[in-house]
């Protein structure tokens, strides 16, 4: 599970920014929302408010860029366009069977080079005091260098530096290297990203082809999502009953018309009152998204992945989208996770579904981008755990809100258009 993520000068980011996701148990209410092992705490959910081109996006990216970087794929990176800086900073803290760990790295994207790397198990004792120590630190800059396998420490100066130092070396001649790199790949494994404005169904078609126990239930969350759909099944083409002239169709959602699946797509059938009709003609965009998503949620909870969503509220009501988050929060779920970004304030909730720590904002200025929790606004600044949390937001009160002046736009139109009036007279 996802602690921490940091950033510096990547994508919009120029300064230190720092995503937590450690539940603050000075705080009792919502105890489920909260996963505990190992005396650490872990927040099961997050949700990231802020405008339009604020930077919610580009803190996914970072997420997506580690998960790059671990599993050794390319990462993508850009320094923020406001800097004369080359290197970004990235890192993260997280949980992995039960152990917490740090994993922190440079990358000079002129160069292409990782000049920088450290990682560290972190221990607490019994009075909550916590321990970091140092498996690896790869410090090219000021030439320092640490490991637990002196062997590699020792050739750790003369190593490529285009890679991960655990990609550059056969790991498997030296314990501890060996031990962090599976835990990394492991860690980044259990990721999942999506986009909901452009989220795929193959995944769903996937799981949808085996009569399994995660099939079934993949199926029950898309009945439940939709008041009037009785099935919802992958079947043979001789069962797909297409409208005479209507075969060619395809879905309006370019995201689904991708050539080499959309036989797959056709075989994807939803039930209406006994009657069967292809999902990817009639069914609503939304119901669509939610037939996408669904996979990834029940492989989530089922398997203790971590889920993270950019516009969790694309075309989803908000009673499903806030019925996800509580899939999530439930004390039944016990490993996974799930980071989502969000405009719609019905989710905002911290007197039926959220502690103030799950509630996140990404706020730009001109000096920067900044990024903040809820409860980092104190019961003296007038938010509690009871207070309408919507309506302080709705007020400006707590930033990362957007503040349009459109109103010239249409006052702009209006006058040419009186001017064009004009000249024609």
């Amino acid at each position: 599970m996802i602690i921490e993520v940091r950033a510096k000068n990547c994508f919009a980011f120029e300064k230190d920014i720092t995503f937590s996701m450690k539940a603050d148990m000075r705080n009792k209410k919502f105890g489920a929302n909260v996963h505990r092992e190992n005396s650490f705490n872990v927040l099961k959910t997050v949700g990231i408010y802020g405008p339009n081109n604020a930077g919610k996006t580009c803190l996914i990216k970072c997420i997506k860029a580690l998960k790059s970087v671990l599993l050794n794929k390319k990462n993508n990176l850009m320094p923020n366009i406001f800097s004369k800086n080359e290197v970004c900073e990235l890192g993260v803290t997280f949980m992995s069977s039960g152990r917490k760990f740090s994993y922190d790295f440079k990358y000079d994207a002129e160069k292409e080079e990782y000049i920088y790397e450290s990682f560290s198990e972190i221990f607490k004792d019994q009075y909550g005091n916590e321990k970091e120590v140092c498996w690896l630190k790869k410090d090219t800059i000021s030439e320092q260098y640490v490991c637990m396998d002196e062997a590699v420490r020792i050739m750790i100066p003369v190593v490529s530096k285009n890679n991960l130092l655990c990609y550059v070396i056969d790991t498997n001649q030296f314990e501890y290297i060996n031990e962090m790199k599976q835990i990394l790949v492991g860690f980044a494994m259990k990721i999942d990203i999506l986009n909901m404005n452009n989220i795929p169904m193959q995944h769903t078609i996937e799981l949808m082809k085996n009569k399994n126990q995660v099939q079934k239930k993949v199926v029950e969350f898309i009945k439940n999502a939709d008041l009037y759909m009785d099935n919802f099944e992958y079947v043979d083409m001789d069962k797909v009953q297409l409208e005479t002239g209507r075969g060619d169709e395809k879905p309006d959602e370019k995201v689904l018309d991708i050539p080499e699946t959309v036989m797959d797509q056709i075989r994807l059938v939803s039930t209406y009152k006994g009657v069967s009709v292809p999902s990817m003609l009639f069914d609503s965009t939304g119901t669509k998204k939610i037939a996408a998503i669904a996979s990834y949620v029940i492989e989530a909870l089922e398997q203790g992945r971590i889920l993270v969503v950019d516009e969790l509220d694309s075309s989803i009501h908000f009673k499903l989208t806030r019925a996800i988050v509580a899939m999530f929060n439930n004390e039944l779920n016990t490993s996974a996770q799930m980071v989502f970004t969000v405009h719609d304030i019905n989710l905002m909730d911290c007197k039926r579904l959220f502690r103030k720590e799950q509630i996140w904002f990404v706020h730009k200025e001109e000096d920067g981008v900044y990024v903040y929790s809820l409860a980092e606004f104190t019961a003296q600044q007038g938010v509690r755990d009871t207070t309408d949390v919507m309506e302080k937001y709705r007020k400006g009160v707590l930033g990362a809100l957007p503040d349009p002046d459109l109103i010239n736009s249409l006052l702009s139109i209006k006058g040419d258009v009186k001017g064009d009036e004009g000249d024609v007279k």
